[in-house]
Parts: C-alpha cells; sequence; structure tokens
C-alpha cells in the first residue's frame, strides 16, 4: 500500500465495540463538562434539555443509518457529503467542519480530564495545570493509537463498562443520599430560563450525543455494517440517554441551581461531595477520567481516519513532512497537534460554543444533500429529513442568539471559521483541477 493510501481494517470492529466506541465519545464529555454549562442556559430545564437534545440527535441519527447502511465506508460522512454533492466545494468543507467539531470535541474532553483531575488537588493556582494535563493525555491518547485497532478496541469496551457502571453508581448513591426531592425544580422551572435559553442548552445538549457519528466513520471496518452501523448508533443513543438522565437527576437532588453553575465545569464532583462525602468526589473524579480518556482515544481513532478519507479523495491538501508510515498516521499526528492547541488556548465554554456551531452547521448540510438527492436511493423518509433540517435550525438559530447576547466574540470566530473553511476548499478544488486540466492538456 503506498504512503498515499489510508489504512483500513475492514471488518475489525464488532457491534459492541462499536457500541462502545459511539458510547465513548459521548460520554468521554457530554455529562462531565457539559452539565452546569447547560443548567446556566435552561436552568431547572436542564435534563429536560439532554432528553430534547437526545430527540434531535435521534433524528439527526435517521440520514446517517439510512446512507451508511446502503453505503458503508470507513470515513462515512465524507462518503455520505459525496454521494449527495459530488467532490465539491460543499462535500470538502462539510466534513472538513465535522471533522473540525471532533477534533474540538477532543479539546474538550481533555480539558475536562485536567479540570476533574485537578479536584484531587488543593492549592491556588493549580488551575494553570489545566492545559498541561489536558495535553498529556491528548499526547497519551496518540501513543494509544498508534498501536491499532485491536488496543483501541479493548480500552473502549472496558471502559465503556467502567464508566457507565460508575455512573449509575454514583446516581444511585446520590439519590439514596440526598433523597428522592430536588433542590434543581423542574416547574416552574428555577432561573426562569427563557426560550432561547433553553435552545441554546439543547444546542450544547447536542454535543454529549454527536459521538454516534464516530460509528458512522467506522463504516466498513464494522462487521456486518448494512445492520450494525444503525443497530450501534441506536443503542449507543439509548444506553447515553438512561445515563444522562440518571446523572443529571443525581445532580438536581444535591445541588441547588446556583451551586450547580458555580461549579459548572466539574458539577458531577460537586454533586457528589454533599451526597457521599469525599469518598464520592475521589470516586466520581476517577469515574470522569476514565471516561475522558477513553472519550478521547474513541475520537482520534474516528477523525484520523476520516481526514485518511478526505486525502484520499483529494478534498483537501496533505503534506509528510519527512514522517514515516501511511496517511493515516499523519492525520493522526495533524489531529493531536490543533487538538492540542485548542486545548491550551480556550476555555470548556469556548470550546463547547464553537464545537455546537461547527457540528450543526454541517448536520444541516448532510440531512439537505440527503433530501435533495439522496433519499430515494436509500429509502429515507422526506417528512423526516425535514423535521431534522428544522429542528437543527432552530437549535442553530437559538445558540447564536443566546451567545450573541453573552459572548459574541465566539460567535464572530465561529462564523470566521465557518467562511474560512468554505473559501480554503473552493481555493484548493480550484487549484487542483486547474493542474489536473494543465497535465490532460500537456500529455495530448
Amino acid at each position: 500500500m503506498s504512503e498515499r493510501s489510508a489504512s483500513y481494517e475492514q471488518g475489525s470492529l464488532g457491534l459492541w465495540q462499536s457500541v462502545a466506541m459511539g458510547t465513548g465519545v459521548m460520554i468521554g464529555a457530554g455529562i462531565f463538562a457539559l452539565t452546569g454549562q447547560i443548567a446556566e442556559l435552561a436552568g431547572g430545564l436542564f435534563a429536560v434539555a439532554f432528553g430534547v437534545a437526545a430527540i434531535v440527535s435521534g433524528f439527526s441519527a435517521y440520514s446517517y443509518i439510512k446512507v451508511a447502511s446502503a453505503y458503508p465506508s470507513a470515513g462515512g460522512i465524507a462518503m455520505i457529503l459525496k454521494k449527495a454533492y459530488g467532490s465539491s466545494t460543499v462535500t470538502g468543507a462539510a466534513s472538513l467542519l465535522m471533522a473540525l467539531s471532533m477534533v474540538i470535541n477532543e479539546s474538550l474532553v481533555a480539558r475536562t480530564f485536567g479540570t476533574y483531575t485537578l479536584q484531587l488537588i488543593d492549592g491556588e493556582g493549580s488551575q494553570v495545570w489545566v492545559p498541561v494535563l489536558a495535553v498529556g493525555l491528548i499526547g497519551l491518547a496518540f501513543a494509544v493509537n498508534l498501536a491499532g485497532n485491536k488496543v483501541i478496541g479493548t480500552a473502549a469496551n472496558v471502559s465503556a463498562v467502567v464508566k457507565i457502571g460508575g455512573l449509575l453508581v454514583f446516581a444511585a448513591i446520590a439519590v439514596v443520599a440526598s433523597g428522592v426531592d430536588l433542590r434543581v425544580t423542574m416547574w416552574p422551572p428555577a432561573g426562569e430560563p427563557g426560550a432561547a435559553g433553553f435552545v441554546g442548552g439543547v444546542a450544547l445538549g447536542i454535543l454529549a450525543f454527536k459521538g454516534f457519528t464516530t460509528i458512522t466513520n467506522s463504516g466498513d471496518e464494522v462487521r456486518n455494517p448494512e445492520k450494525n452501523v444503525g443497530r450501534a448508533i441506536v443503542f449507543s443513543l439509548l444506553i447515553c440517554l438512561v445515563v444522562y438522565l440518571a446523572a443529571t437527576y443525581a445532580v438536581a437532588s444535591s445541588l441547588n441551581l446556583e451551586e450547580l453553575i458555580a461549579a459548572r465545569d466539574c458539577a458531577l464532583a460537586e454533586a457528589a461531595s454533599p451526597a457521599i462525602g469525599g469518598y464520592g468526589t475521589l470516586f466520581t473524579v476517577i469515574v470522569a477520567i476514565i471516561a475522558t480518556a477513553s472519550g478521547l482515544l474513541a475520537s482520534m481513532f474516528a477523525v484520523s481516519r476520516m481526514l485518511a478519507m478526505l486525502t484520499d479523495m483529494e478534498l483537501i491538501p496533505h503534506r509528510h513532512f519527512g514522517m514515516p508510515g501511511d496517511i493515516q498516521k499523519h492525520t493522526l499526528v495533524y489531529t493531536v497537534v490543533l487538538a492540542a492547541l485548542l486545548a491550551a488556548i480556550f476555555d470548556l465554554s469556548r470550546i463547547a460554543s464553537m464545537g455546537a456551531i461547527f457540528y450543526l452547521v454541517m448536520d444541516m448540510t448532510i440531512h439537505v444533500g440527503v433530501y435533495h438527492y439522496l433519499r430515494d436511493d436509500v429509502g429515507a423518509r422526506a417528512p423526516v429529513l425535514l423535521c431534522a433540517i428544522a429542528l437543527d435550525a432552530m437549535v442553530l438559530a437559538g445558540f447564536l442568539w443566546v451567545k450573541a447576547q453573552n459572548d459574541p466574540m465566539i460567535v464572530v470566530i465561529s462564523a470566521a471559521g465557518v467562511g474560512a473553511v468554505f473559501a480554503l476548499e473552493r481555493f484548493y478544488l480550484r487549484r487542483i483541477r486547474a493542474e489536473r486540466a494543465s497535465r490532460d492538456a500537456g500529455a495530448r
């Protein structure tokens, strides 16, 4: 195999390995990093926001399942876009937005790891270690990814059981210790959130579920992909919904809204303390460390495969820079470098916001493409696709409105990022097409 080719191991992931990978990415940061941020926007309705986010993600998953089951491929999202839009600027730019949202999620996961790890350390100024720990975890995940699919699959299986079981145990103990009465009232909702704030909370909640796309990107690396890709996505979403609702109920029974918002970057650790004491905090932090580390591992596996596919499709440029190995190893390096830079520069709130915006733009592009060009080929129902488009548009508009009020700079940065991706992709494709035309003319 040439160095220009990506390396894939067809049929190397079983159904439950795929489920573990999907839940690994979702639980990696979703519940640990986003609970407090969602509560800040949605108030007492933060648990409902998680539930609505699951519904929106379920509609989104419909397009991915239909196309990925009909045309399984490693780098599946890029394949879906190419089937819909051809080798166009839209295909390349939307694929890159997905890859960037995944890299952004990796930096979110890594900083969550750093934040929870520091709960074990006392002392002023310890927060400076958050980016250091984040970058260190990214480096460790890179080393494990070099070991290949079998190591990743085994780690995902073991960690999935540990963190899902750990979160359910945390929820059960917290509810027993604190009582079934909620300190954060759902109705009338604590904090009196507006409609826009609730929708903004849903947008962040979607980040806690979007890890199902990791399974789509694995494509024909999943055994019997025509059936198992869809099954793995559905199982992953349902498992995460149950875990999230249990954890949010436990948090709401242990903390009031003000306490939850104050501890937004490490809400679960804070909730464990009044319920179970110091041992509860230690237990929750250990589960968080396992969850974030395994989530980062699974995400790197998926995004490096996707970037390798985009390179093979000649939709993005690639340079070896003297590195050995195949193209997937190179894209893994690029993924690690970018994730480390983001983890070092941005805080959790801005990382999450940027990831949500990039993902929703890409997701709408997928649904529009499937609706207009692929629905007959893959047997997708138009009403479901239209609902997915409408839900994404509503959530994105609400989130942008909220962020324009309290953090307009991240809206500007995100909009500039989307525009730059489309502009650079258009420039690149025009250039390589011109070069190809020149070579063809010279050959005549």
